[in-house]
């Protein structure tokens, strides 16, 4: 078929860019991969029919491209529960606390303490729209954060718990992510309190009936524009159009071509002509986080009775990082979980009925005795999806952005680049997402009023 433009993946970004390009008059064809619609969001239905989100699932405040998409769409949010006591675990010993601080040895929170408050005065200096120009850009791009806790932080379980943060945001370890990758992303959602938090921060609210109903209504709306099943295996691009070759002999001729998947998967189309050098080393250097994503059902969220919220942390995996993910009736009962980084890349060699094991003795340790014994256990491994191969972005090692940064979101002639990764604000979430379809539309119509 012969279009305006071409999109590239069905997530929140490509969606969101064919809707923009649909109002602007084009005409528009979006390809995906998969035989669904939503990317990295998606929901699971539970035996009773329940709706969990597997994939991204939350919005905060600040989050206004993704709450005027909500709004658009007629989704509802609500609050995630947040009402009573979080646990901290610590030598499988449970400590109970209220707000954002866990009960800590004070020289442990004075460590934490000062490191954030450093790293929020240096994330403040990088520009979002090029961090590679930061003042000391060479010099945080230049080592891993792991290597700055090691210089900056004086206590161990200081150290280990601000480790625990950075794999909770990137799915990655300290050891394998620039600084000023860490800079940037904290700067892009409003620093870390805001990264890290429920209550005013990333986590606050959930979609009603789960996250991927965005996706779904915007496909709808979308119709016939959207073909699912379609992987995209090549493009051809030169000074008059761009031709994308799909599975099943789909052939798609456009005068643009959007490609709104993440950066190690768009590495894998064969570009012909190969890209130019320096956006194909960007891809070679964009590894995605490591995560499995955990969901325990019982008949009833027995922990609220306790006076808990349901939220945990642990210095012991493979499980360290959980939530109550109840829905809004309150029933059944839903304890989530994150295995990130190591402990994912671990787990995932595991068979899942080890997995499962080893879940349920992390919520028991945390919840007590009735948390090991859930009703129904779901799972998801993003490093096994085929056509996201991790979660939840991509990161970028030691010298990525400041020797190839540019090549993120430059146009590489009629081909453009969306995508979370490509965001300035909320890089890596669902809102990046939405932001990122939002400002390559932008730019492709007018690329294409000027130049045809």
């Amino acid at each position: 078929m012969d279009v305006d433009v071409v999109v590239i993946g069905a997530g929140l970004a490509g969606l969101v860019t064919a809707r923009d390009l649909i109002r602007s008059g084009l005409d528009v064809a979006v390809l995906e991969a998969r035989t669904r619609v939503g990317g990295r969001v998606l929901n699971r239905v539970l035996s009773d029919g329940t709706v969990v989100e597997i994939g991204g699932q939350w919005v905060g405040p600040t989050q206004d491209r993704l709450e005027s998409l909500a709004a658009e769409l007629g989704v509802a949010t609500f609050p995630t529960f947040d009402d009573g006591e979080n646990v901290l675990v610590v030598r499988g010993r449970q400590r109970r606390y209220r707000g954002a601080i866990p009960r800590l040895p004070r020289h442990v929170l004075a460590d934490l303490g000062q490191a954030q408050l450093r790293l929020d005065r240096m994330a403040r200096h990088v520009p979002l729209e090029a961090p590679w120009s930061a003042p000391r850009a060479k010099t945080w791009d230049g080592q891993t954060v792991d290597t700055w806790i090691r210089r900056r932080m004086r206590t161990r379980q200081g150290r280990d718990m601000f480790r625990l943060g950075v794999a909770s945001v990137f799915a990655a370890e300290a050891a394998e992510l620039s600084l000023l990758d860490f800079l940037f992303t904290s700067h892009s959602g409003g620093l870390l309190d805001r990264l890290f938090n429920v209550a005013g921060g990333a986590q606050e609210r959930r979609f009603a009936g789960g996250s991927q109903v965005l996706a779904e209504a915007l496909a709808t709306r979308l119709g016939q524009s959207v073909q699912l099943g379609c992987p995209v295996r090549g493009i051809r691009h030169d000074s008059e159009s761009v031709t994308a070759h799909a599975d099943g002999g789909v052939l798609v001729r456009a005068r643009r071509g959007v490609v709104s998947i993440p950066p190690a998967l768009a590495a894998r189309v064969i570009y012909d002509p190969p890209l130019p050098a320096g956006r194909d080393q960007l891809t070679q250097r964009t590894p995605m986080g490591s995560v499995i994503k955990v969901m325990a059902a019982y008949d009833e969220p027995f922990w609220r009775a306790d006076g808990l919220t349901g939220q945990a942390t642990s210095d012991r995996g493979p499980v360290r990082l959980t939530f109550d993910n109840s829905p809004p009736s309150g029933s059944p009962g839903v304890l989530l979980g994150f295995m990130e980084g190591d402990e994912a890349r671990q787990a995932g060699r595991w068979t899942e009925g080890r997995r499962r094991q080893a879940v349920l003795e992390c919520f028991a340790r945390a919840f007590g005795p009735r948390a090991g014994a859930a009703r129904e256990y779901v799972e998801m491994d993003w490093s096994d999806e085929e056509w996201t191969r991790g979660c939840y972005g991509a990161h970028l090692p030691p010298g990525t952005w400041t020797q190839f940064g540019p090549a993120l979101r430059e146009p590489c002639g009629r081909l453009h680049w969306a995508g979370t990764e490509t965001a300035t604000v909320w890089a890596g979430y669902m809102d990046g997402a939405v932001r990122s379809g939002e400002r390559v539309a932008a730019e492709v119509a007018a690329a294409l009023r000027d130049q045809g």
